[in-house]
């Protein structure tokens, strides 16, 4: 962890700790069990190296952040058999992002919950989020 920041994802042993952990040389994936208040099977797959947004990520890293993509899903499907996923980065407080070190979303989903089928496209159909002009 750099001394200069206190920031949460530049912890791996707090991104590892009781969580379902994949990594590679560039990348940590991290899926926290349900109990801790995430949704079930939600994870993050963080770059390695601090980086401040996606768009600050190396060529490795998005490669890293992909291959990492496709284990977690063979993970998922596995062991939870989803019927669905969302993934993606938030970018920017406005943009949703909390935690200013990349991360990208895996949050599968499941028939019985109470916004399946909602989904990103929620966000941009919904009235409520049209800016007033």
């Amino acid at each position: 962890m750099r001394d200069d920041h206190a920031c949460p994802y530049c912890d791996p042993a707090e991104l590892r700790r009781d969580a379902f952990v994949l990594e590679n040389d560039h990348c940590l994936l991290s899926i926290k069990p349900s109990e801790t208040g995430a949704l079930e099977g939600a994870g993050i797959i963080v770059p390695k190296a601090h980086r401040l947004t996606v768009f600050d990520l190396t060529p490795q890293e998005w490669a890293a952040t992909q291959d990492l993509l496709l284990q977690a899903r063979a993970h998922l499907e596995a062991v939870l058999a989803p019927d669905g996923y969302n993934a993606g980065w938030n970018v920017g407080v406005v943009g949703g992002q909390h935690v200013m070190h990349a991360h990208f979303h895996v949050m599968p989903w499941f028939r019985d919950e109470p916004m399946a089928g909602r989904g990103i496209r929620s966000h941009l159909k919904g009235a409520e989020n049209r800016r007033q002009t």
